[in-house]
């Protein structure tokens, strides 16, 4: 047992249907070992290995894809929490399954489901990750016969829980996409693992796979746009960049700001000063600095949380906190990925296309029913009580499906019927 498990009690290891302990091997495993291999082995955590990150799986061998990125940011949110008292596991598992949620194409993905979801309340890839684990990953039932997903504990559930609020609760300016973990008809799960004293407050355990998730993806964005020839951190322009960070991520950054943030990351001391070529010598020194920036953003947060309080941060015993300057240097490693690799001509150009492609997909799947569906999807569809439900229905489907299967349906039902 992990010596931090006595600081989470009877309700944190609480399942919502109760479970005898499991005596598999010596030493007995802990709930939360279980919740983590339960994740592991899920269907949805496969389809992430051919799910865009931000450059297509099937691009390049080297290029991270949703599943390597969950493990990095498993990896990063694990030791983040050991260094803060908190349970590892309930950190590493929140990490592994922060992206279940995803559909086809990425955010590009997300963005489309979103706006034809809106009649069946929505969609987020945060929200759909809360109702795969609670329902669609099914591996435990109820007395009723309802599918309860994974079964997984109150506290490990709380810590995949991003955005804690509803759809018509969300944070943010009028207009804007919101972000929001609950759909309304995933009401009674969310009610179940959190409490009211805790309102819109994150738990620490969420906070850290929040925050692995930045620091992983803002590093390692930058790495694969260097390997793949579209980023040389020799020659940033800071104009560009800066444009970047104020649309993508910090609204209210000035370019001096920005020129003054990159300043310091270059005094990072493996910061590169030659051209990346893709020699053993050039692609140790892009490791290195990966391993340097992640250090540095980590370190920052450990060192100013543990002067926030005497820890450990378990649960709701404190909260993580985040440098400005860790925050401004994060958001212009976005802001560089973002110019060079996400805003260019060609991937402007294939985003469009993939959005169509979706839109289609989605038309074609309600128009066609439950036998264009899988069967626990038409199972679904036959029991939806409306044209919401069943538009549900389908988008279930649709986010199931990696970037190769989304092509591949909309080529059997789409395209062949067109032609």
């Amino acid at each position: 047992m992990d010596a931090t498990d006595d600081l989470y009690d009877a309700a944190a290891r609480e399942r919502r249907v109760a479970e005898p302990p499991k005596r598999v091997a010596a030493p007995e495993r802990t709930p939360f070992e279980r919740d983590r291999a339960r994740v592991v082995h899920a269907a949805s955590s496969r389809r992430l290995a051919a799910k865009t990150q931000v450059v297509g799986p099937q691009s390049d061998d080297f290029v991270r894809n949703r599943l390597t990125h969950s493990l990095e940011v498993a990896q990063v949110a694990r030791d983040l929490s050991r260094a803060l008292g908190s349970q590892p596991d309930l950190a590493e598992t929140a990490a592994l399954a922060h992206d279940l949620g995803h559909p086809p194409f990425g955010h590009n993905g997300e963005e489309v489901l979103s706006a034809l979801a809106a009649e069946c309340g929505g969609f987020e890839g945060n929200a759909q990750t809360l109702r795969i684990l609670t329902r669609l990953e099914a591996k435990t039932f109820d007395d009723d016969g309802e599918s309860v997903g994974l079964n997984l504990t109150r506290a490990t559930l709380d810590a995949c829980t991003k955005y804690p609020w509803r759809r018509d609760e969300a944070p943010g300016p009028t207009g804007a996409r919101p972000k929001f973990g609950v759909y309304d008809d995933d009401l009674a799960v969310f009610a179940w693992l959190r409490t009211p004293e805790t309102g819109h407050r994150r738990c620490v355990e969420a906070q850290i796979m929040d925050l692995a998730d930045d620091v992983a993806y803002s590093v390692h964005d930058v790495e694969d746009g260097v390997v793949a020839g579209r980023i040389d951190l020799t020659r940033v322009d800071v104009a560009a960049v800066g444009e970047a960070v104020r649309s993508w991520y910090l609204p209210e950054a000035t370019d001096p700001e920005v020129a003054s943030t990159l300043a310091g990351l270059r005094e990072v001391g493996s910061w590169p000063t030659t051209r990346y070529d893709g020699t053993r010598r050039t692609l140790a020194a892009l490791k290195n600095l990966t391993s340097d920036l992640i250090g540095r953003f980590c370190g920052a947060v450990q060192s100013a949380t543990h002067e926030s309080g005497p820890g450990p941060f378990v649960r709701f015993r404190g909260d993580l906190v985040v440098p400005a300057q860790t925050q401004r240097e994060i958001a212009v490693l976005k802001g560089i990925a973002a110019h060079y690799v996400m805003q260019t001509d060609d991937r402007i150009a294939l985003m469009s296309r993939q959005r169509e492609l979706l839109a289609e997909l989605v038309a074609e799947l309600v128009g066609r029913g439950p036998d264009a569906l899988d069967r626990q999807f038409a199972d679904d569809w036959a029991a939806a009580g409306d044209d919401a439900g069943r538009l549900r229905v389908v988008i279930d489907q649709v986010a199931s499906l990696t970037d190769v299967t989304a092509l591949a349906w909309h080529e059997r039902l789409v395209r062949r019927r067109a032609s």
